[in-house]
């Protein structure tokens, strides 16, 4: 069985306190295979159909009163705020990619933030715990669990799981809301990492404990 299969079968899934949406860099510059600089997670994006499964439960955290917050990248012109450290981000500054204020820093479309939602943009790192107010935020909102959805799952999504796991509260992942760029690396990721730190289920699942 693959991961994510069956998962809507887990009765016993509850969501633990007053929950919020993340949805992580499902931008035009991430995601849409024409603009993207990885076209595998792009792809894979596609493939999987996480984008309408995303929206969905965000209609269904507007609906219940709760958070959907949108985790977002957005670069200065001169790229000072990108760190030349990693392979991600050499490439982005190689590509010149995810200026603010282009159009590859908008969250496509089908996911676009109503008033009510929180944008959490940040310039540097990978995860949106780091160099944002995303943590007293949620605090503020008396937040207990996160569920955390979007790209990538070996960069942000599982860098966002060990953050807020560390941080305290509660991680849940609909592990068919998220992607990364090669199937067999995201399914490892999820059996052998995130199931560590995080709560796996389904997007349904999410959506009933909702209505609890």
């Amino acid at each position: 069985m693959g991961a994510g299969e069956g998962m809507s079968k887990d009765k016993a899934f509850t969501i633990i306190g007053r929950a919020a949406l993340i949805i992580s860099e499902c931008q035009r510059g991430v995601i849409e295979p024409e603009r993207t600089i990885f076209p595998g997670l792009a792809n894979e994006v596609g493939r999987r159909g996480i984008v309408p499964r995303i929206a969905r439960l965000a209609d269904c955290f507007r609906a219940a009163t709760l958070p959907v917050i949108h985790a977002t990248a957005a670069h200065r012109a001169d790229f000072l705020d990108v760190k030349p450290n990693t392979l991600v981000d050499a490439l982005v500054r190689k590509n010149r990619t995810m200026v603010a204020g282009t159009p590859d820093v908008a969250i496509v479309p089908e996911l676009a933030p109503l008033p009510q939602d929180i944008v959490m943009e940040r310039s540097s790192g990978m995860i949106p715990f780091l160099g944002t107010a995303l943590d007293p935020i949620l605090r503020r909102m008396d937040i207990e669990t996160v569920v955390i959805t979007g790209v990538s799952t070996n960069l942000a999504v599982s860098g966002s799981a060990f953050a807020a796991s560390e941080m305290g509260y509660h991680v849940v992942i609909p592990e068919d809301c998220i992607a990364g760029a090669d199937p067999d690396v995201h399914r490892a990721i999820v059996d052998g990492q995130l199931r560590m730190l995080a709560r796996i289920v389904d997007a349904e699942a999410v959506i009933s404990a909702l209505a609890l």
